[in-house]
């Protein structure tokens, strides 16, 4: 499903190396972890992804396609077919849990009447139906993040990508963070989770890529946390 081949990423006017000479390649419906210290290339392995940056050289490949290649419409498009959770849950304040997920719809134009099923449904994935009312700040820290792990999901978006989405909670939350993410792979979707959550990947062992100085030095399939 995804693929970096060769791929190097240098900001010019910092003169940084962020991915140097990357080539790997994610299957459907995989779950991999990327782990790294900090300024090791997580996050601009996912930045990459989004398009949100071009590779300085070598190629990003989505379902077989080099997006570099797109434009316009076509990078928009790609964006909503992957599903976004960050440290930050970036839920809206004044928007109860139902209303945070239907917005990730009402902004890709899907039609209202589809949203209360795919809500809910959503909701449920993450364990969540029955605080479907619920302001953020009536939910706890672990809660706010499942919430929004629903508001990346609720499109049924095929590639599901976590930036450090336990890096707010305690051990107990980033736990039951873990599960929920680990259950939407079940239904079929591939999940790259960035983490420094040493714990965590030790517990739920997954395929884990090791990135240091932007270069990928390890690649496990049996997973494991090592630097």
């Amino acid at each position: 499903m995804i693929q970096f081949k060769n791929v190097t990423l240098e900001y010019p006017v910092t003169r940084t190396l962020a991915l140097d000479d990357l080539s790997v390649e994610v299957g459907k419906g995989e779950f991999v972890y990327l782990v790294g210290h900090s300024g090791a290339g997580k996050s601009s392995f996912m930045n990459l992804l989004l398009k949100r940056a071009l590779p300085t050289r070598g190629e990003v490949r989505v379902a077989g396609e080099n997006i570099s290649r797109y434009r316009g419409g076509r990078t928009a498009l790609l964006r909503r077919r992957i599903g976004t959770v960050f440290q930050d849950n970036l839920l809206l304040d004044h928007l109860n849990a139902y209303d945070n997920v239907a917005f990730a719809l009402r902004v890709t134009g899907v039609p209202g009447r589809e949203w209360p099923a795919r809500v809910q449904a959503a909701l449920r994935t993450v364990g969540l139906d029955h605080k479907r009312h619920a302001l953020p700040v009536q939910l706890s820290q672990g809660e706010q993040q499942r919430v929004a792990i629903a508001r990346a999901i609720v499109a049924n978006p095929p590639l599901l990508l976590a930036d450090e989405p336990t890096g707010n909670l305690d051990p107990e939350q980033g736990r039951e963070v873990l599960k929920v993410l680990q259950n939407v792979n079940l239904r079929g979707t591939t999940v790259i989770v960035a983490t420094h959550a040493r714990d965590l990947v030790e517990t739920f062992r997954h395929r884990t890529l090791t990135l240091r100085k932007g270069r990928l030095v390890r690649d496990d399939p049996h997973g494991g946390y090592a630097l």
